[in-house]
């Protein structure tokens, strides 16, 4: 578990995980407001965990599960109980604002490179 300090490669994301699902997925937290990604637990609530011991934000922390094997949209997907917050108008594990898929995304471009 933790929270990246620099960039892989989507081909290692697997190799330096050792949390890894159907032996194809990495679950991921990312900050939307600081721009960090936090990979590598077996529950995407100990990722929010980690980044609110470092001073996050529960309201910028949201959860992915990252597919290396998978190319463009199936790369990342955007489902996650931590998810779950109406009081940002997000009623699903998934996340609902588009704006708010697009930082995801670029976050995680930064962070996991091709």
């Amino acid at each position: 578990m933790k929270i990246l300090d620099n960039s892989i490669k989507k081909n290692d994301l697997l190799k330096n995980s050792e949390v890894v699902f159907d032996e194809c997925m990495v679950k991921g937290v990312v900050d939307v407001d600081k721009g960090l990604l936090a990979i590598d637990a077996q529950l995407h609530a100990d990722l929010e965990q980690l980044f609110l011991e470092n001073g996050s934000l529960q309201d910028s922390l949201w959860g992915i599960n990252l597919y290396p094997e998978d190319e463009g949209e199936d790369f990342i997907e955007f489902d996650s109980m931590i998810n779950i917050r109406p009081r940002q108008n997000n009623r699903t594990r998934g996340v609902e604002n588009p704006e708010t898929r697009q930082k995801i995304t670029e976050v995680v471009q930064r962070w996991i490179t091709e």
